[in-house]
C-alpha cells in the first residue's frame, strides 16, 4: 500500500498536510473558486505492480491495496460489484455498474470505508455525516463496524427507508427542519469537538473526505479489468458533488500512467439542476447555484450547485452534463426494472436518461461503449416509483375473477 504524503488540491495542486482532511483549498476558495483536496502520495501509485497478476484476495475493494492508503482496512466486503450488459434498453452497447450490490445498497460504502479506515488509523473518536441517506447509511455501518460512534444529520422529509438503516446500524441520528441547519452543527462538532466528518458540512461545497474518495478509484480498476484493460468511450454518472466522478477518472488515470490502459473514458455527469451544464456552456470557472422550479425525486443528486472536482473532470475528459427531469426519472425507473430486472433508486437512473439524450444528438456515438455508474438499489426509495404502479387488485378466489382482474389492472392476455 502506498503512503500518504499530502492532500492537493484538485484545482491548483497546492500541497497541504495530510491532517487537513476537514478543510479545502484556502487559496482557492480566496479566489472565489473552492476546491476540493486529494490524496497526494511519492511517486506513482502502483508502481511496480504487475496488472496481468494482480492478487485475488482479499476479494472486493482491499484487493486494490497497492493503489489505496497503508492502513488497515474497516470493511464489510464493499466492491466487486457486477458489470451488466443491458442490450434491451435500445440505448447501443450501454453496461451498468451496478453498486446496490454493495453492503449498504449503494456505492457509498466505497466512500465510507476509505474514510472510516482512515478514522481509525488516526483515532478517530467521533464520526460526523449529513446525508439525504445512502452516505449517512453507510458512515453509520462501517462506524459500527469499528467501534466508533457516528452521528448523522438529516432532515424532514428524507426517504424513511434510510432513516431507519442509519438507525438501524446505532447512528445517533439527528433530524433537522432546514437542510443548511445540517451543516451548521455539523461544522459546529468538527471545529469545537474533533469530530471527523465524512461528508460535506460547509458550503459552497467542495466534495467529501478526501480519503473516502479514494475508495471511488477501484471503479475504474474494476471496469478496466472486466473489459480486458480495453475501457469504455464513456461513463456516465449521476452527479451531486461530484466524489465518484472525480475519484473514478483518478484511478483511470493512474492506470493510464502506468500503461495499463491507453486512454481515459469521456465523463458525463447526469445532474438536476443543470448548474455544471450551464457552467461547461458559459466556460465558467465555478458552477452557479441553479435553483429548481420543482422539487426533484432525486433527492440523492438534489443539490442545486455543483463542485469545481466535477467541472475539472468533465472538461479534462472532453465530456458533458446533462440535466434531467422527474418525467424522465421514473421512465427510467421503469424501464430499467422491467426490460433488463434491475431497480434502481430515482437518483440512479438519472444516467440512463443522459444517454439517451446524447446518442439522439450524436455526442455518444452509435458503437461507442458507454458504462452508466448505478448508485443505489429501488429499495431505498421506493415511494417514487410505487405511486406511478396499479394497486394490486383484492380477487375472488376462482380462475375466472383471476383472469378478469389480470386483464382489467394489467392488461395480460393468456
Amino acid at each position: 500500500m502506498p503512503r500518504p504524503a499530502s492532500l492537493d488540491c484538485v484545482r491548483c495542486g497546492a500541497r497541504y498536510p495530510i491532517e487537513h482532511f476537514d478543510r479545502d483549498c484556502p487559496a482557492c476558495r480566496n479566489a472565489g473558486t473552492p476546491a476540493n483536496l486529494t490524496v497526494g502520495y511519492d511517486g506513482i501509485v502502483g508502481a511496480g505492480i504487475d496488472r496481468e497478476h494482480l492478487p485475488r484476495k482479499p476479494a472486493g475493494l482491499w484487493r486494490w491495496g497497492d493503489f489505496l492508503p497503508d492502513l488497515e482496512p474497516v470493511t464489510l466486503g464493499e466492491g466487486a460489484t457486477s458489470l451488466l450488459h443491458t442490450p434491451k434498453l435500445g440505448l447501443g452497447e450501454v453496461w451498468v455498474k451496478d453498486e446496490s450490490r454493495n453492503p449498504t445498497w449503494s456505492f457509498k460504502d466505497r466512500l465510507a470505508t476509505g474514510a472510516i479506515s482512515w478514522a481509525s488509523r488516526i483515532g478517530a473518536t467521533t464520526i460526523a455525516s449529513s446525508s439525504s441517506g445512502n452516505a449517512g447509511a453507510a458512515a453509520a455501518a462501517y462506524a459500527a463496524s469499528a467501534g466508533i460512534p457516528c452521528i448523522v444529520f438529516t432532515f424532514q422529509g428524507a426517504s424513511g427507508v434510510m432513516v431507519t438503516q442509519m438507525r438501524a446500524y446505532g447512528a445517533m441520528l439527528v433530524v433537522v427542519a432546514e437542510k443548511s441547519d445540517r451543516w451548521k452543527l455539523q461544522t459546529a462538532g468538527v471545529r469545537e469537538l474533533g469530530w471527523y466528518p465524512t461528508s460535506p458540512f460547509f458550503g459552497p461545497v467542495v466534495g467529501s473526505n478526501p480519503f473516502g474518495i479514494e475508495g471511488y478509484k477501484t471503479i475504474a480498476y474494476e471496469i478496466a479489468e472486466d473489459f480486458a484493460w480495453d475501457v469504455p468511450d464513456w461513463c456516465v454518472l449521476p452527479v451531486c458533488y461530484g466524489d465518484a466522478l472525480y475519484g473514478m477518472w483518478k484511478g483511470f488515470e493512474e492506470l493510464r500512467r502506468l500503461g495499463w490502459i491507453k486512454r481515459t473514458p469521456r465523463f458525463v455527469a447526469a445532474e438536476v439542476a443543470g448548474s455544471l451544464e450551464a457552467a461547461l456552456s458559459a466556460g465558467a470557472a465555478m458552477p452557479a447555484d441553479q435553483p429548481r422550479n420543482e422539487p426533484t425525486l432525486a433527492t440523492s443528486i438534489g443539490a442545486s450547485q455543483g463542485t469545481v472536482q466535477s467541472l475539472d473532470v468533465l472538461r479534462r475528459s472532453n465530456g458533458a452534463a446533462v440535466a434531467i427531469g422527474n418525467d424522465d426519472l421514473i421512465r427510467w425507473a421503469h424501464k430499467l426494472a422491467r426490460d433488463e430486472g434491475i431497480w434502481g433508486e430515482p437518483s440512479s437512473v438519472a444516467p440512463f436518461a443522459a444517454i439517451e439524450r446524447l446518442r439522439a444528438a450524436g455526442t455518444i456515438k452509435a458503437g461507442e461503449r458507454v458504462v452508466a455508474l448505478l448508485t443505489a438499489s429501488g429499495l431505498k426509495d421506493a415511494g417514487p416509483i410505487e405511486e406511478t404502479l396499479p394497486a394490486p387488485p383484492l380477487i375472488e378466489p376462482n380462475l375466472p375473477a383471476l383472469l378478469r382482474s389480470l386483464h382489467n389492472v394489467y392488461g395480460y392476455k393468456p
